[in-house]
């Protein structure tokens, strides 16, 4: 990638009903959500913010952020050494 091309960092939002509150498992893998695959973080999180807000009504329905990029390439997020 050159220096002149932005960097994506890849960030997919789902969600669905889960079976507890205690646990992030979903009640049916068939109703599960993919609300979108977003460039950036501030993307993914308006996306993630406006289908929670949605649904806020129902205590069981959970909307999660995954960061792709980090399954992408898990050196991404090393911490610079000093």
């Amino acid at each position: 990638m050159s220096d002149s091309t932005p960097q994506q960092l890849l960030h997919l939002v789902i969600g669905g009903e889960l079976t507890d509150l205690a646990h992030a498992t979903f009640k049916d893998l068939d109703k599960v959500e993919i609300v979108g695959l977003y460039p950036n973080y501030a993307s993914a999180y308006a996306a993630w913010r406006a289908k929670a807000q949605q649904t806020v009504d129902n205590a069981h329905m959970r909307y999660f952020i995954v960061h792709l990029h980090r399954l992408l390439d898990p050196s991404q997020d090393a911490k610079p050494a000093r």
